[in-house]
């Protein structure tokens, strides 16, 4: 198998930051993964679907949200080239996600099953270290929302998400309103206010 030619090679690009796969941990992947392409503002997964894979992002724009009501609250976004999943007990069995995965863009997944994940910790021992270093990566980015939940004033949480990395000038400003726990009005004007030069050098 010629895997620099393989659908799979993002993933494997992405593990091996971490750790070099094997060739049979490759050949593994190849034989239980597919390639999905979800259009624009469809869903990758709801509640109506049960719980059973992770999906490697190649390319497009991604957002996590639940539902209250009848709103729905933005819980996380993701641009591309990262493992994403929804919410999941990791000790019970696989049940309906009480998440929603939304495509915001065009996008092409790897699918996952956690049946194989379970599979590569057992008979593969790089899978492990390569996990540990995912999770500390997901501890991290939960830390990170957790935070930014918890500022207590809108432009400060703004400011901060800005400061994050993540290209918000790619996600609807609706959704970002919702991530943020305000109002679309609120953050319009806290986004004028900051890219306004004079507030900038007065603030």
């Amino acid at each position: 198998m010629h895997y620099k030619t393989s659908f799979l090679s993002p993933l494997f690009d992405y593990l091996e930051q971490f750790y070099p796969l094997s060739e049979a941990l490759k050949a593994e992947l190849e034989k239980s993964c597919k390639l999905i392409y979800i259009k624009k503002n469809k869903h990758i997964l709801s509640p109506i679907d049960t719980n059973v894979s992770l999906y490697f992002l190649v390319s497009g724009l991604v957002r996590g949200f639940v539902r209250d009501g009848k709103n729905d609250i933005s819980t996380w976004f993701s641009t591309g080239k990262e493992i994403i999943g929804a919410i999941r007990h990791p000790h019970l069995q696989p049940s309906h996600s009480v998440e929603y995965l939304q495509a915001l863009e065009e996008c092409q997944l790897i699918c996952i099953p956690y049946t194989l994940m379970d599979l590569m910790y057992t008979n593969y021992p790089e899978s492990n270290l390569i996990g540990r270093k995912l999770l500390a990566l997901q501890h991290y980015a939960a830390s990170e929302r957790a935070i930014l939940a918890r500022i207590p004033k809108a432009t400060d949480r703004y400011r901060k998400l800005q400061a994050s990395g993540l290209d918000i000038s790619r996600i609807p400003q609706r959704y970002l309103a919702s991530y943020l726990g305000m109002r679309l009005e609120t953050l319009s004007r806290i986004r004028h206010k900051v890219l306004t030069p004079d507030y900038r050098l007065c603030s």
